[in-house]
């Protein structure tokens, strides 16, 4: 099931969601490793995700993860689970989003949990949706390299393809389903924490409420 522990927000036709991969909290971040210790990087992953997760209030939001830990964090927020197999991001965000599609999604976002400004995130997709309501909408990454935001509409087949090169490798999957794409560059949205230097771009604000 796409949620089985969601009562609050529930699966219903037509709803858009917000799938947000998690990896377990006590391993994330751990390229800041000597930069901030484990602790720090453990409230960090969590803030950082508590961000994601507000900013998409409004939308059925899911936790993708493979970590009880993280889906009790999840559900302790009134938060829906995908439970996921540990099989790679893409295989797992895949199983996610085509549950969604059977359940009738209007549109499925996919955003890692580790964005540094996530404040506008329904402003971005929902502006470039509201040009092409069929068009996949991909954020890059800063560098254009990688996906920060991937938003589509319900597409049986979609294949996903994170990982080095993905933000073309997404262009190319949503050309051969026949999908258009509204690519958006963003300069919050495009910066995700991975690396010491990526601290700087942090919100201050980001992870206050859910």
């Amino acid at each position: 099931m796409c949620a089985p522990d969601d009562p609050q927000e529930p699966a219903t036709a037509g709803s858009p969601v917000l799938l947000v991969p998690l990896q377990s909290f006590r391993v994330a971040k751990s390229r800041l490793e000597g930069v901030i210790d484990a602790g720090e990087r453990r409230r960090l992953a969590e803030r950082l995700a508590s961000g994601v997760l507000a900013a998409g209030l409004g939308w059925r939001r899911l936790v993708v993860t493979h970590d009880d830990e993280v889906a009790q964090w999840a559900i302790r927020r009134e938060i829906g689970v995908f439970r996921s197999d540990r099989r790679g991001l893409s295989v797992e965000v895949e199983h996610a989003y085509s549950e969604c599609v059977s359940t009738g999604s209007s549109r499925i976002t996919v955003a890692p949990g580790d964005l540094a400004r996530p404040g506008h995130l329904r402003h971005v997709v929902s502006t470039a949706v509201a040009s092409d309501p069929g068009a996949v909408v991909i954020v890059p990454d800063r560098s254009g390299d990688g996906t920060n935001v991937l938003s589509l509409p319900p597409a049986p087949g979609f294949r996903f393809h994170y990982g080095p090169g993905s933000a073309a490798a997404h262009q190319r999957e949503a050309a051969a389903c026949g999908l258009p794409i509204v690519v958006v560059p963003d300069a919050d949205l495009g910066w995700d924490v991975d690396l010491p230097a990526d601290l700087a771009g942090l919100d201050p604000d980001s992870g206050a409420t859910l």
